[in-house]
């Protein structure tokens, strides 16, 4: 799976926004349907990401998120959106593995008409209900087309209220969920994305947050607002200093290897095949960045 450490949220019925949104180097752009289109502008709003995706860039990576099923909109949508250049379709308020499949059915049907390759659009599961945290693992397990989950936890939103947490910048009312989500994911096969952050001003909060959503093992954030994008991005890539370090532990255990060990100190600390692996997929996922 590519890099998808920026996922940003761009109004479906706002098409200027969509290349003023690339400029900021986001890793892939979500499309909303959803909460940022109006009702009486729904209908515009799938004609015009129907034109953005006939017009993308087929290496780029759009996500369309849906509307509800509770709506009665989402087939509506997916008529408008399945296309070549749609990377991944998003299905909000998911309660029960249940709802995957109804989409999933749609999508196999629209990929088999419009000669689509079966299963290419993946449909990463965004997580805003209490019910769907509670089962993230099984409902991503349940899927194949599902290659990520989202974890929705910031302020005011639709997670706050069916959890009824009170938001903070330290991030301490949602350390379980956050921590949860993270092992529900690598436990199902799929990328631990997170939705966090709303304060559009605070970059040195958001700096803070995205830190410490990738030492909880997240690999990207969805954002709200173009300039939250290079502060991810940062935070989510390795450091000179982390890739320097990763280089030299892989010299040190290769030289080790030829004299006959399994096992090296360096730097301090013991080194061993676990390690070197870990290494190799910090070193990996840096070269995919280039």
């Amino acid at each position: 799976m590519r890099p998808l450490r920026s996922l940003l949220f761009v109004p479906g019925h706002k098409p200027s926004w969509v290349e003023k949104a690339w400029r900021v180097r986001p890793d892939g752009l979500i499309l909303d349907l959803e909460d940022a289109v109006p009702v009486g502008e729904k209908a515009a709003a799938r004609r015009e990401v129907s034109t953005i995706l006939e017009q993308a860039d087929p290496q780029r990576y759009f996500c369309v998120r849906l509307n509800s099923l509770a709506t009665g909109m989402t087939r509506e949508d997916l008529e408008a959106v399945v296309h070549p250049n749609l990377s991944a379709v998003m299905l909000p308020k998911v309660y029960r593995a249940e709802e995957m499949a109804e989409v999933d059915r749609v999508l196999s049907r629209l990929e088999s008409e419009r000669g689509l390759p079966s299963g290419g659009i993946a449909t990463p599961l965004l997580l805003e209900t209490a019910q769907g945290m509670r089962d993230a693992h099984d409902i991503a397990a349940a899927n194949s087309r599902v290659d990520a989950i989202l974890m929705s936890a910031g302020p005011g939103g639709d997670a706050a209220r069916a959890i009824g947490y009170q938001w903070s910048k330290q991030g301490t009312e949602t350390l379980y969920l956050r921590s949860k989500l993270v092992l529900d994911s690598r436990a199902a096969g799929v990328v631990p994305l997170i939705n966090s952050w709303y304060d559009v001003a605070d970059l040195e909060g958001l700096a803070k947050d995205a830190r410490l959503n990738r030492s909880l093992g997240y690999a990207g954030m969805a954002l709200i607002h173009p300039s939250h994008v290079p502060v991810v991005n940062q935070a989510f890539t390795p450091t000179e200093e982390e890739l320097a370090f990763c280089r030299g532990m892989l010299e040190a255990f290769e030289e080790a290897e030829k004299q006959g060990h399994a096992a090296v100190v360096y730097e301090g600390d013991m080194v061993d095949y676990a390690m070197v692996q870990t290494a190799k997929d910090i070193l990996d996922f840096a070269e995919s960045l280039k």
